[in-house]
């Protein structure tokens, strides 16, 4: 009964227009160009279908940006991170905080070859300590605090940075963050 139920379910998804999901759609395109001889059509195809799924991360990456106080703004973007390509890939999402008098930058970079190597100095207390930085623990997770700065590594690919305000006014952002859950992102 499970199967059969399981084969219904498959055959009723299967039976979706492609249209409801513009992914798809670029991957069955690409394919159908592809079996007609059209491989320049069916790389293009592709490359639309690899930039909705980045922005699909981006949104998720996002999601993760905490909603602003009252008498903040907050004005998203996702798109900067669509020249990662030119650094090795991956995703970013940040937010521009603006409050009475304060304003500051949230950013998330995830999947970056260069986060692996900022990485590598954020992981270790003892080379936060040699960088002159402070150690800041925000839910479990430690933060380099500098100067109007705030830096860290979460589950080993996702930099998190907070820039342009003092840490006091940064922290109370930054502790409504689940970094378990993000830790999870994307996959």
């Amino acid at each position: 009964m499970k199967q059969i139920c399981a084969a219904a379910i498959i055959a009723g998804c299967l039976a979706l227009p492609a249209s409801a999901d513009p992914f798809i759609e670029a991957l069955e395109t690409a394919i159908d160009a592809y079996r007609d001889g059209d491989l320049q059509y069916a790389e293009d195809e592709l490359v639309a279908a690899q930039r909705l799924l980045g922005e699909m991360k981006a949104a998720g990456l996002a999601s993760f940006l905490p909603e602003p106080p009252d008498g903040w703004t907050r004005v998203i973007d996702t798109e900067a991170g669509q020249m990662l390509g030119f650094i090795g890939g991956g995703t970013m999402a940040s937010a521009q905080y603006s409050g009475p008098d304060q304003r500051f930058e949230l950013s998330f970079m995830a999947d970056n070859p260069m986060v692996a190597q900022i990485g590598m100095m954020l992981g270790s207390a003892t080379m936060i300590a040699q960088m002159g930085g402070e150690v800041e623990r925000i839910n479990r997770v430690r933060f380099l605090r500098e100067d109007q700065s705030l830096k860290a590594l979460v589950g080993n690919r996702i930099l998190v940075q907070a820039e342009g305000a003092d840490a006091e006014v940064m922290i109370p952002f930054l502790e409504q963050i689940d970094f378990r859950a993000m830790e999870n992102f994307g996959g």
